[in-house]
């Protein structure tokens, strides 16, 4: 089940990273970071430095898929985890 979640988030991501009708840059996501307000931080495409197998890379580090609650794309919600 957990492979299968990050092979989705993952996908998403690098689609929209390397298809000609996205601009990364544009992409936002949302994941749990205690201790910041509301347990939540957020990077854009631009910061990503590496879409990896369970990981994104970051400039400030690494970010697990499982805590990923949202990407949006110009502002729209493209994909939502409930809690």
């Amino acid at each position: 089940m957990l492979v299968e979640f990050c092979n989705m988030i993952s996908d998403l991501l690098n689609k929209m990273k390397w298809h000609h009708e996205y601009e990364f840059e544009k992409v936002t996501i949302f994941f749990v970071s205690r201790g910041m307000p509301n347990n939540q931080d957020f990077v854009t495409g631009k910061e990503i430095k590496n879409i990896g197998e369970k990981f994104l890379e970051t400039e400030k580090g690494y970010i697990p898929y499982h805590r990923i609650i949202k990407i949006e794309y110009e502002g729209k919600v493209i994909y939502s985890r409930e809690h």
